[in-house]
């Protein structure tokens, strides 16, 4: 990836939240979407919102979002406005619980949820009639990588390539880095905010399914997870559900055409956490630029804008079909 941080907004935090909170995420009005609910072969759902006056027979780009997004994160948003450009069709699943409306279920997602993944990634594939091109973000593009690794060589029935960003695919090393310092006064509190009354409304749906008393006074991912994530999800405790659920031990067994982007500097993706050419296989391209921080990459003259890295990974995805 061609990427220089603008001189006005040095470092991975800086570069992390201002592109979040003041950089411009669109080009012309913001991206227009129409909303379906898909029924879940457990009986649940998930609402799955699809770019708006898409062309018919255009290319279908799927991008799953990142922990606590939606279709309104600032990511998904440049997304969508680079796919409206090209005259892409564009499907951004809302993982359960994350489109505004409480799932019903006595679970919710987590980063290793490659089958959740694979079942949305099957059914777009069949209504669309042609393999997909595929991005997530952050947790959404560990769940996908994993997707990818489980699939093997199936996978590219599916999808013709994939991409991750700034995902956290040594999770173990994420998150130990989240909960520490300033990150856990900025970053790890600010997901608490809204998983934590999310999760205590889940457990007024299926009293009994956790420790609400304990939860309540979480102040770490890692508590979170050990209280909530991992025991609704299979896993036994923290350790192993991040694991089992990481995406970097299992790189080498994708088997179609797969983009690991993070940058260097990303304040909760630790650079020395980053996997290695030799880790991956031939299926895997690595960038890994210096400056970017978490979801970031601004561009341009102040406020900047978040078109660059979009635009890039849409370029490469697009090159592997």
């Amino acid at each position: 990836m061609q990427y220089r941080a603008p001189r006005w907004l040095p470092g991975g935090h800086a570069q992390t939240i201002w592109p979040a909170l003041f950089s411009r995420q669109h080009d012309g009005p913001p991206p227009d979407w129409t909303r379906e609910r898909w029924d879940t072969p457990d009986g649940d759902f998930i609402d799955v919102d699809f770019l708006a006056g898409s062309p018919p027979g255009a290319p279908l780009f799927v991008l799953f979002h990142g922990l606590e997004g939606d279709r309104t994160s600032h990511s998904s948003v440049a997304f969508a406005s680079v796919a409206r450009a090209r005259g892409w069709a564009m499907a951004l699943p809302n993982f359960r619980g994350c489109s505004g409306e409480l799932n019903r279920g006595p679970r919710a997602y987590h980063s290793g949820d490659y089958e959740e993944v694979g079942w949305i990634l099957q059914r777009l594939r069949e209504r669309h009639g042609a393999p997909l091109i595929v991005a997530g973000v952050s947790l959404g593009g560990n769940a996908l990588m994993r997707w990818a690794e489980e699939a093997g060589t199936a996978a590219a029935q599916t999808a013709h390539a994939v991409c991750s960003i700034c995902s956290p695919i040594d999770l173990a090393a994420a998150g130990a880095a989240i909960d520490r310092g300033f990150n856990r006064q900025v970053y790890a509190r600010r997901f608490l905010r809204t998983m934590i009354p999310k999760a205590l409304r889940k457990l007024q749906q299926h009293p009994g399914l956790f420790d609400g008393e304990r939860l309540k006074r979480a102040t770490t991912l890692y508590e979170f997870d050990d209280l909530f994530t991992a025991p609704l999800h299979g896993f036994r405790n923290t350790e192993d559900y991040w694991a089992r659920a990481a995406a970097k031990p299992h790189l080498h067994r994708i088997r179609i055409p797969a983009l690991v982007l993070n940058a260097r500097n990303d304040p909760f993706v630790p650079g020395h956490s980053l996997p290695h050419t030799a880790e991956v296989g031939a299926y895997v391209t690595l960038w890994q630029p210096g400056h970017g921080g978490h979801v970031g990459f601004p561009a341009g003259p102040l406020p900047g804008h978040l078109l660059t890295m979009p635009e890039q990974v849409c370029d490469w995805l697009w090159k592997q079909r």
